[in-house]
């Protein structure tokens, strides 16, 4: 059976890092979704801003407004709100296409639209480069090796559950850390690992930071689009 609603990852912003399935589905589309700012801006639309200048003639747009990211109740009513017209819109016969950064399904905003829609539509998902294998790239550092451990977290969590994570894994990275890297920092200090970690804002765009000083980050929040990783350092090769 055709999908009706396809999530698309884009990538971590490199335009040329989006796959060529993608490509097509974008501009295949009879509607393209996206998460959009309260000014209409949209990152994955940015990213994808080549594969949208060719695509299917009369394409329609439902942006998903999401002004506030860390309040969960105004971006549970937009995701209510866009499924709704999401679902509209397969009703009337047409394909929908949702940009996700990243990929769809890792910490991926797409994941709250599947849940809401998932069973009274097809549905598809196209994986894309998360920004943590971008970051790995970046730095051409491998995130694990042979029996080294690895563990993705979220600078959502409190203190101590950071500091535990760091301390039982070889290979950490940890997302969404704009607003937490105060925590970060600490978090990191406190597990001995500040001289391991590496910090990375909007990677593969033209504003990509890389810092592999990472004691000397100031403790105020950072952007929405940055994260850690922390790579052990004495690696064991046997």
């Amino acid at each position: 059976m055709v999908a009706q609603f396809i999530g698309v990852g884009v990538g971590p912003g490199d335009p040329e890092l989006i796959t060529l399935k993608a490509a097509r589905l974008i501009q295949q589309a009879d509607v393209i979704s996206f998460i959009a700012n309260a000014d209409g801006e949209s990152q994955a639309c940015q990213i994808a801003i080549d594969v949208l200048q060719d695509v299917k003639p009369g394409q329609e747009r439902i942006p998903v407004m999401m002004p506030m990211f860390e309040d969960r109740t105004p971006a549970n009513q937009a995701y209510d709100a866009a499924a709704k017209a999401i679902k509209s819109a397969i009703n009337a016969g047409k394909k929908v296409v949702f940009l996700c950064e990243g990929d769809p399904l890792f910490f991926g905003s797409f994941a709250y639209l599947l849940e809401r829609l998932r069973g009274d539509v097809t549905t598809e998902v196209v994986p894309g480069i998360s920004s943590v294998h971008a970051a790995s790239s970046a730095l051409q550092l491998p995130l694990t090796m042979l029996k080294e451990s690895f563990a993705v977290v979220s600078g959502r969590h409190d203190s101590d559950y950071l500091i535990q994570t760091l301390k039982t894994h070889d290979s950490v990275v940890i997302m969404k850390a704009g607003r937490s890297r105060e925590k970060i920092l600490s978090a990191l200090r406190e597990a001995d690992r500040i001289d391991e970690a590496n910090y990375l804002e909007y990677i593969g765009r033209e504003a990509q930071l890389i810092e592999t000083d990472v004691d000397s980050l100031q403790g105020e929040a950072g952007p929405y689009f940055s994260l850690f990783v922390v790579i052990k350092s004495d690696r064991d090769r046997t």
